[in-house]
């Protein structure tokens, strides 16, 4: 069992949930049965947050690079998110979910955009917990777009190009009102971001396990939490100057 310190838990949990296709394909299985399987970690990890009392949970769920696979498995993967929401509602209404959506999602197919904004519209005023999707979603692409905007509002004279701070960029992002993720989780043991939350990652933990999504439940995000709390949190400064903060603070 993980012991772990519930007053240093992290914030916001980050999850780029990968390897659902090698599962399967490692048992002789279509690649969707993975994506299947891997709805059943999804609920996990969920429900764990929500227990622990995390208060804000983001998973990339669809990037805008995974259009670039076989039209049969996009296919797939885009009527297992429709009927995943559907069956999921219920239960984010009843634990007080909140879900949001970030991404291109003039991209999805017609039903499963409506049944996302459905989801979120539904669950606009819970207060338990918040749930990001991001679903044809890119890092590069929140960028450019928030530069876009702020472009536009520079051109038409309501903003000084002088005063563009991080916090304007920041609330120009898909993610604006959502704080910066504290601890990134990427199963699969690749060792990149993949294109993931860009601006929102700079000062991030980030925690690599060979374990495939499907295989990742509670015991595995309990060791992904407790390695949080291994780390020293910096943000710039030396470990004594945070270390004399902590004990002040005591």
């Amino acid at each position: 069992m993980v012991d772990l310190d519930h007053t240093r838990l992290p914030r916001h949990v980050a999850v780029i949930m990968d390897g659902n296709g090698r599962w399967a394909e490692q048992r002789g299985l279509s690649r969707l049965h993975g994506h299947r399987v891997g709805k059943e970690s999804v609920r996990a990890i969920v429900e764990k947050s929500r227990e622990l009392g995390i208060a804000y949970l983001s998973l990339f769920a669809f990037s805008t690079e995974n259009w670039n696979r076989p039209p049969r498995e996009v296919d797939g993967l885009m009527t297992l998110l429709r009927k995943y929401l559907a069956s999921e509602l219920g239960r984010m209404m009843r634990h007080g979910i909140r879900l949001l959506a970030v991404g291109s999602l003039r991209r999805l197919p017609p039903a499963v955009r409506e049944a996302l904004q459905a989801s979120v519209a539904a669950t606009r005023n819970n207060t338990g917990m918040t749930v990001t999707l991001a679903v044809s979603y890119g890092g590069r692409e929140d960028i450019t777009q928030a530069v876009r905007a702020i472009a536009r509002r520079v051109k038409r004279g309501e903003l000084d190009p002088a005063r563009i701070t991080e916090d304007v960029v920041e609330a120009h992002l898909g993610t604006h009102g959502v704080p910066d993720p504290d601890l990134l989780i990427r199963t699969s043991g690749e060792m990149r971001i993949s294109n993931f939350f860009l601006w929102q990652l700079a000062y991030t933990e980030i925690y690599v396990t060979d374990t495939l999504w499907p295989d990742f439940r509670e015991r595995e995000y309990l060791q992904a939490l407790a390695f949080y709390q291994q780390r020293q949190r910096r943000f710039g400064r030396t470990g004594a100057q945070v270390e004399r903060e902590r004990l002040h603070a005591v």
